[in-house]
């Protein structure tokens, strides 16, 4: 039986260390792996992260976690 009172949440994170587009896709596969996560778009010219994610499966350091496995650094966007 799954939970459909989840609330499905907007981050941005800015990313450090992208130096080619395949960055691009290793970034993304590691994110998409997380349970929780609906959606993941990496934008190499500005180096944001954008994830679509339910809080309460995958929080915003899980998904630092998973950028931090795929061997880069982020940090949620003040903006």
């Amino acid at each position: 039986m799954t939970n459909s009172t989840s609330a499905t949440v907007h981050t941005v994170l800015r990313a450090e260390g992208f130096s080619c587009p395949s960055c691009v896709g290793k970034i993304e596969k590691q994110v998409s792996r997380l349970e929780g996560v609906s959606a993941v778009s990496v934008r190499f010219a500005s180096a944001r992260i954008e994830v679509d994610h339910d809080p309460a499966v995958a929080s915003v350091d899980d998904i630092v976690a998973a950028v931090g496995r795929a061997g880069y650094t982020a940090a949620p966007a003040p903006f």
